[in-house]
């Protein structure tokens, strides 16, 4: 599907973070509600009002999600097939059985030292009811879904628009969700094979880019050859929590040590470098307004843990998600002028 005509190309952008994609999730249902009241429409969707969606990992699942398609009642228009609370509810309603694991699991890996943290079982089970064996080509926008060839040592881009051109880079879904959430010692990596029938060994996107933002960027102005003054872009986080390290305890760690520390660095560093980058592009071009980064700091009441799927952190995040989402009440306004 090619991007709509209109004055703004319209990015919606969103981070890799576990479970805790359940925040960036809850913004996008109020986001959801005042596009529903500023059209007057109350079967509006996220992917109505967007060009191309980009995520990471758990924000890769999030973007298969507002984009997966499905007949409308009368059997005629394809129309989203999920609104924004139903795809929370992905994780409010599976995220228990995804990070839970057998004590036999615990001991033959050594609490996943020797293997993954999880077998990815429940994983796909909820991908696969979730998504079925909808094609990457099939859904409804443009999109862009990062991960990682280990094989051949590069990032690996899930683009929608490049799988209807080419069944070369085309997918079922439930296997682009599955290779982008491919977080390492969590679960194992994914073996994902085209419809072209080859395969990639593939990891989570966050490895390397856990803020897709510029490379939604990049991918909109390369393909549909769009200034960054006729962009907008939206970018969510999936919540931070500076921790800070002792020098004195860290100076003698080793590998099993600086796995956790290291994981936390890496994924946070790389977003606040994506945010910095792109806040300098917008604002050397006096266009700041186009460019809106929704983040929060993680309270102590929630666990910053990408795999806490307790009832009670599952519902901290919910709560947190509604609660960022009011707070940045004056920027989801002005993105939904910006966009409708």
């Amino acid at each position: 599907m090619a991007i709509t005509k209109q004055k703004m190309t319209r990015i919606l952008s969103i981070d890799g973070g576990g479970i805790r994609g359940i925040i960036p999730g809850q913004i996008l249902v109020i986001l959801e509600d005042k596009l529903k009241v500023k059209t007057n429409n109350p079967d509006a969707r996220v992917a109505d009002f967007f060009d191309l969606i980009a995520g990471t990992s758990t924000g890769g699942i999030l973007t298969c999600a507002y984009l997966m398609p499905a007949l409308d009642n009368s059997g005629l228009e394809v129309r989203p097939k999920y609104n924004a609370s139903q795809v929370v509810d992905l994780y409010l309603n599976k995220g228990g059985d995804i990070f839970s694991v057998s004590r036999g699991h615990k001991i033959r890996t050594a609490g996943g030292i020797l293997d993954e943290m999880y077998p990815a079982i429940q994983l796909e089970k909820a991908l696969d009811e979730y998504f079925g064996d909808t094609k990457l080509s099939e859904l409804l926008k443009p999109c862009l879904i990062t991960s990682y060839d280990i094989k051949h040592r590069k990032g690996h881009f899930f683009t929608q628009h490049d799988a209807k051109r080419n069944k070369g880079w085309d997918y079922l879904v439930k296997e682009v969700a599955r290779a982008t959430s491919a977080a390492p010692t969590y679960f194992e990596c994914s073996n994902v094979r085209s419809v072209s029938e080859v395969s990639y060994p593939l990891i989570d996107g966050g490895v390397f880019v856990n803020n897709p933002s510029l490379c939604a960027f990049a991918e909109v102005y390369r393909e549909f050859k769009t200034s960054p003054g006729k962009m907008v872009i939206l970018s969510l986080g999936t919540g931070f929590s500076k921790k800070d390290y002792d020098y004195d305890e860290a100076k003698d760690w080793g590998m099993v040590e600086w796995v956790k520390p290291l994981i936390d660095i890496m994924m946070s560093g790389v977003s606040e470098v994506v945010d910095y980058q792109l806040r300098q592009i917008f604002d050397s071009g006096g266009i700041q307004n186009q460019y809106v980064r929704i983040n929060t700091e993680l309270p102590a009441d929630v666990s910053p843990d990408m795999d806490d799927a307790s009832e009670e952190n599952l519902q901290a995040l919910k709560e947190l998600g509604t609660y960022t989402g009011q707070n940045f009440d004056k920027e989801l306004d002005a993105i939904v002028d910006l966009i409708v």
